[in-house]
């Protein structure tokens, strides 16, 4: 029952602690004792160091580690046409800590145009060999969800439905150009999807004005417009997370209040989903996956601290799992990245490759 194409068995979500020689880089980078050639010649070692690590747990699928990266989406919104990054009053709030002060707007009309990650890209596919080569990036709903109707200029979008279409051709483009660039892979990562399924979070969204049922309608149709174009042998997964900063989180719930909509609706091909604790839910909401092709790929190992989980105990989730969507359609990986910012979560390199190394040992015995 081993994938021959993606998404894999054993999966991972993208991102990687930064080794010292990329934060050394950078802070030399910053004080200006660095040149900017210096640094992405240090990023290309670095990255092609963890595909080689990646190749060695047993992975058929590479990412960079998301090395070039401070942020896992800011980065890539910095390279949009029309978005402006400015530093804010507060950072985004997680549990019991806050990021940095950045925010996004949108200042002009929303392109992709020749994007700097388009080069990542094709760095990451040289150096894959025999693996598939993944690239990450946010989901169109992250750019609009974080600031809302406030963080849009109305002389350029009076009216969001022009904002909305404009949102999807964007990514619909970015498709398209990663695809030109070799990209046969595609994970497109999303914190709204969590956040819409938070009790908290939901009453936050109605005290702004908007209404968070009418989000996900709005959502799906964006990354359902992005997609139809999408090439027979392009895969594209969606990974739904709950924040992961530092090893802190920001929402909670299950995914049934959007499970409908998102599963019975969305048409990427795997979703990526955080089930490594009770936060997460039960999987109930996955008998809306569509039988067939469609896969899901079970976020079971926390990436949140080091403790390396039971290999029984994951395969007793899986047979759980098993219970609303076909075995055939599971798959597994790490319930996120492990550094969605260069600051990283609180566990070793050691800790970080064990877990890996425990995707693709369960992966190959359950499969």
């Amino acid at each position: 029952m081993q994938r021959p194409e993606a998404p894999f068995r054993a999966e991972v979500v993208g991102s990687f602690l930064r080794p010292d020689s990329i934060k050394q880089a950078r802070e030399a980078f910053a004080a200006g004792t660095l040149s900017a050639e210096a640094l992405r010649q240090c990023e290309d070692e670095a990255i092609r160091q963890v595909v080689e690590q990646q190749c060695a747990c047993g992975l058929h699928v590479v990412t960079d580690g998301e090395f070039r990266r401070a942020w896992w989406h800011f980065d890539f919104f910095d390279g949009l046409q029309g978005v402006e990054r400015f530093e804010s009053d507060h950072g985004i709030q997680f549990n019991g800590v806050q990021t940095k002060a950045h925010g996004i707007r949108v200042t002009g009309k929303l392109g992709f145009g020749d994007h700097p990650m388009l080069e990542d890209f094709r760095y990451l596919k040289s150096i894959s060999g025999n693996a598939v080569a993944k690239m990450t990036i946010p989901s169109p709903s992250v750019l609009h969800f974080r600031g809302g109707r406030e963080v849009i200029d109305r002389n350029v979008y009076p009216e969001l439905d022009a904002y909305f279409d404009d949102l999807a051709t964007t990514w619909r483009d970015a498709i398209a150009a990663f695809y030109a660039a070799g990209c046969r892979y595609l994970q497109l990562d999303d914190t709204v999807w969590a956040y819409l399924c938070s009790d908290e979070q939901r009453s936050q969204i109605r005290a702004r004005g908007d209404n968070p049922d009418e989000l996900a309608r709005i959502y799906a149709r964006v990354l359902n417009t992005a997609l139809a174009d999408k090439p027979a042998d392009l895969k594209v997964g969606l990974h739904v997370c709950r924040g992961n900063f530092r090893s802190t989180w920001i929402s909670e719930g299950g995914y049934e209040p959007v499970a409908e909509v998102l599963f019975g609706s969305v048409n990427v091909d795997a979703f990526f989903l955080e089930y490594d604790n009770d936060r997460s839910g039960d999987f109930a909401p996955l008998r809306f996956i569509k039988p067939g092709h469609q896969q899901v790929v079970l976020g079971l190992i926390t990436t949140k601290n080091g403790e390396l989980e039971n290999p029984q105990a994951i395969k007793a989730r899986i047979e759980e799992a098993a219970q609303y969507v076909a075995k055939e359609q599971i798959c597994l990986s790490p319930q996120c990245g492990f550094a969605s910012t260069e600051e990283g979560n609180n566990l070793t390199s050691a800790q970080q490759w064990g877990k890996v190394n425990l995707v693709t040992r369960v992966a190959s015995q359950v499969w």
